[in-house]
């Protein structure tokens, strides 16, 4: 039996989803389908049950998942042994991080990665807090990084840094007037905010409602899906905006923007999301403990 057809239904088991388990295999739906009916054959019996569209694991898919598990993790186990015994430093990681993270912090932490273990490719997957929670929890990718609010109890969450964020708003605004801004100083202004599902988002709903306010109080003409087009938005004039103060240091210095402080500070740690067993690779092992000490250091 080909350990192929394994990785592939033990995909589909874990998201119950032939075009999801398609995506995170890099395989045609149809590709995914053939390897399910072969094994399907080979033990002479449906593996999943198919209604309405929706699928869910037969009795023997469950014996085929609880197998399937522990093979292979034997193989995982395996390559890993084999790797440390020839001093094999490579392979391919994948590493899921939210949008603000991923411009504005990865960069530099990747690169000093990649100095380090030269024949180690990281794949970067790039979505808001949710979307990157969510590849977590059905093992697309081995570690997350998020500035979000994380919910998924089964999942191990560590706090990787404090960031901070600030006002931003265009030359010559009123707000440049004061030393600082409140939560009620930004209801008198269009607002620019991210979209739903965002961790920025999150963060700034939360922050309003400890000040005895919430999100349909602001004026919100527009919503965004980065951090970048927000900065352009206010650059415009189109409104204010709330972002990490990491994220406008060029614009800060070519006088761009203008930053203001909020009153009291708005401060919020970026997290490390994995699984509650341990990873699958001792690369990413590596890569985790290089992550959690570069944010020490910053």
């Amino acid at each position: 039996m080909s350990d192929r057809r394994l990785q592939v239904f033990h995909t589909v088991a874990g998201v119950l989803n032939f075009t999801r388990a398609a995506e995170i295999l890099h395989m045609t739906q149809p590709a995914v389908t053939h390897q399910i009916r072969q094994l399907e054959a080979d033990f002479n019996t449906r593996l999943f049950d198919r209604i309405n569209n929706k699928i869910s694991l037969t009795p023997a898919g469950e014996q085929v998942l609880e197998y399937s598990t522990r093979i292979l993790s034997l193989y995982d186990d395996m390559h890993e042994s084999v790797k440390q015994l020839t001093g094999d430093r490579s392979g391919l990681l994948t590493l899921g991080a939210s949008t603000t993270i991923a411009e504005y912090l990865l960069p530099e932490l990747l690169g000093g990665f990649r100095r380090e273990f030269p024949d180690v490719h990281v794949r970067l997957r790039v979505a808001n807090t949710d979307a990157v929670v969510a590849l977590v929890a059905d093992s697309s990718i081995d570690l997350g990084i998020v500035e979000g609010e994380v919910q998924k109890q089964h999942l191990v969450v560590e706090d990787c840094k404090q960031d901070e964020l600030v006002v931003v708003v265009p030359n010559g605004h009123a707000l440049t007037a004061q030393l600082s801004v409140t939560a009620h100083d930004l209801l008198n202004y269009p607002f620019v905010q991210r979209e739903d599902g965002s961790g920025t988002r999150s963060v700034i709903a939360r922050y309003l409602i400890d000040h005895g306010l919430n999100e349909d109080q602001l004026q919100q003409p527009f919503e965004l899906g980065s951090t970048e087009a927000i900065k352009g938005a206010v650059q415009a004039g189109m409104g204010v905006s709330i972002v990490s103060k990491a994220t406008v240091k060029k614009e800060i210095e070519l006088g761009q923007l203008v930053t203001l402080p909020l009153n009291p500070p708005l401060l919020r740690p970026f997290y490390f999301v994995r699984q509650r067993q341990q990873f699958r690779l001792r690369l990413m092992e590596e890569l985790f403990e290089f992550a959690k000490i570069y944010c020490q250091n910053r």
